[in-house]
């Protein structure tokens, strides 16, 4: 049975990390919500399904995985959204027959498709399924939870985090520090699980009292560091001397960590490398924070945080959350973010004050001014940035760019 995990037309309400990926590799705790859904099917076929303009980057990412295609003649179809679990993979097999869909409120689940069914659906896949691609088959309403909107991902992290320590461990037990060099700190040395080839500086504190601290191999965590579980650090990750990290922290493969963090979670190559706060965020790939960027994460009122989507106020039902940022985004020296702002894609916010708490993808600019961040300057410091991460900027990238300028050019119409 082929697995096919899939987008549902819920994608902007993670605007604007899913501009650049789709919503199943969003990381919440140490994996992606697609690594959630795999590890629970050994041996099954995987594919992928995701909107027509990622397809080109999806497949050079999974050169061995089917991506908009099925090929078997039966066929779970699993909603990319969920933060699966044992729970729901029971729930599946105990309630999920073929040619039937299982539905919570309006929202597509899972479904299992085989024979003519199968065949007939396969003809008119959508980019995005609804149930009412489903017309015809038999429903069963359940009761699961998907993730609504990208502040959900930040508010179950701590879960997720001590949910996917288990796997963490479990796969990499036998290489696992054994002892720690002079002058580490140890809280909870039961909870502290370190990769191999990782480099800890004396006067490091890993405080494991409050949650599992998992590092990947070969990160370099500099001296007088202080690390509070949970938290998870990715792979070749460079935490630099000072740095603070709160519980319920997720950071990526190949990323610079300095300053104050807590609940956050940064993907892939990004840096935060010194002084500053940043808190309840969630951060793209490829962003960089100048130094002393500092991100409010409470209102003075202390009220709940309302966050614009799709050009309208949704109350978070939160009192805390940070900064929302798309990939490839950088920020100045001295740059202050306001509570829950959310910036787009590719932008190079600078300038005194407060920028808008929610900015255009490609924007150039803050507070003072703000205009259009030229295609083509994008693209050239994107290049420059994967040079010094011995990457290229290849064609597949520099198509996605000029997709996601052309998606977002109706955000930027103010600037004219």
């Amino acid at each position: 049975m082929q697995i096919c995990i899939f987008e549902d037309n819920k994608i902007d309400q993670f605007y604007p990390l899913t501009l650049s990926r789709p919503v199943y590799e969003l990381v919440c705790g140490i994996n992606t919500l697609r690594d959630k859904i795999e590890r629970h099917f050994p041996g099954e076929k995987i594919s992928l399904h995701c909107r027509k303009y990622l397809e080109e980057s999806v497949k050079n990412q999974n050169p061995k995985i089917e991506i908009n295609k099925i090929s078997e003649n039966k066929c779970l179809f699993i909603n990319g959204r969920i933060l699966f679990n044992k729970e729901i993979l029971k729930l599946i097999k105990t309630t999920l027959s073929a040619n039937k869909v299982l539905l919570s409120g309006n929202v597509i689940v899972a479904a299992k498709l085989f024979g003519k069914t199968l065949v007939d659906f396969k003809k008119k896949l959508p980019e995005k399924f609804t149930k009412n691609n489903f017309k015809g088959i038999p429903v069963q309403k359940v009761d699961v939870k998907l993730t609504e909107y990208i502040w959900d991902l930040i508010k179950k992290n701590s879960d997720e985090l001590v949910n996917d320590s288990k796997y963490f461990v479990k796969k990499f037990k036998s290489s696992f520090m054994k002892t720690f060099p002079t002058g580490v700190h140890c809280v909870n040395r039961k909870g502290i699980f370190v990769n191999r080839g990782i480099k800890i500086k004396p006067g490091a504190v890993l405080d494991a009292s409050k949650g599992p601290i998992c590092i990947d191999k070969n990160v370099f965590i500099h001296p007088n560091v202080v690390i509070e579980g949970p938290v998870y650090i990715g792979e070749s990750s460079i935490i630099k001397s000072g740095a603070i990290l709160y519980d319920n922290v997720s950071i990526g493969r190949n990323c610079k960590v300095g300053g104050e963090v807590e609940d956050t979670i940064m993907l892939t190559y990004s840096n935060k490398q010194h002084a500053g706060f940043i808190g309840h965020a969630y951060l793209g790939s490829w962003v960089n924070l100048g130094a002393d960027t500092n991100c409010s994460d409470l209102k003075n009122n202390y009220g709940n945080i309302k966050v614009k989507v799709n050009g309208k106020l949704i109350n978070t039902d939160t009192k805390f959350l940070g900064a929302i940022i798309g990939d490839h985004t950088k920020t100045a020296i001295n740059t202050m973010l306001n509570t829950a702002t959310v910036i787009g894609f590719s932008c190079n916010i600078y300038g005194a004050g407060f920028p808008d708490k929610f900015i255009s993808s490609y924007t150039w600019g803050g507070s003072e001014i703000a205009k259009t961040y030229k295609l083509n300057k994008a693209e050239e410091t994107a290049s420059i940035v994967y040079r010094r991460r011995n990457k290229s900027f290849s064609t597949i990238d520099k198509k996605l760019f000029e997709k996601i300028f052309n998606l977002t050019r109706k955000e930027r119409e103010k600037y004219k």
